[in-house]
């Protein structure tokens, strides 16, 4: 497996990936599959801030991605990245994202981020909060049946970890 920064040529890969979780889990509130413009839009605003999306990939293709986008898009919220990471349906449970989510703690950091906040849809999504937890993630709460999927309410657990300094001092910018 091969760890790399996503590229264009990635993005049909990602989007099918994407639109598994979409149609067939709840780790994603959307409920229609973005198309394939769609996921390169998405691709161009995180990248065009400078952000990072990942792919692991080996001879397959594809196996999972992973990128962060600051936590919200208010000034005050400057140093807060959010993750976003989703794998391909039959490599889950290999260690494909938890080598995307530490590469991307390493990015963020590198960027000045000072904290990571994983939004993880359903609080049974035990993959998630494993690998977030197994990397440093502490529970932030669980807002309860913040969604409606598939007939069922689906609570979203909020994770955080410290990057870099944290809060230990102010940044000078």
């Amino acid at each position: 497996m091969q760890l790399r920064d996503a590229t264009e040529a990635d993005i049909p890969e990602i989007q099918a990936i994407y639109a598994h979780h979409v149609l067939h889990g709840t780790g994603t509130f959307e409920e229609e599959p973005p198309s394939i413009e769609e996921i390169a839009e998405r691709f161009r605003k995180v990248t065009g801030h400078g952000w990072t999306w990942l792919v692991a990939a080996d001879a397959t293709g594809v196996l999972g991605y992973a990128y962060y986008t600051q936590f919200h898009d208010r000034s005050a919220y400057r140093f807060a990245a959010e993750d976003s990471v989703y794998i391909r349906e039959d490599v889950r449970g290999q260690g494909v994202g938890k080598a995307l989510v530490a590469r991307l703690i390493e990015a963020a950091t590198a960027h000045g981020f000072r904290t990571m906040i994983a939004v993880i849809g359903d609080s049974e999504n035990v993959g998630s909060i494993g690998v977030h937890a197994s990397l440093g993630f502490q529970n932030a709460g669980t807002l309860r049946a913040a969604g409606l999927k598939f007939g069922r309410w689906v609570d979203v657990v909020q994770m955080q970890r410290v990057l870099g300094a944290g809060d230990s001092n102010i940044p000078e910018n």
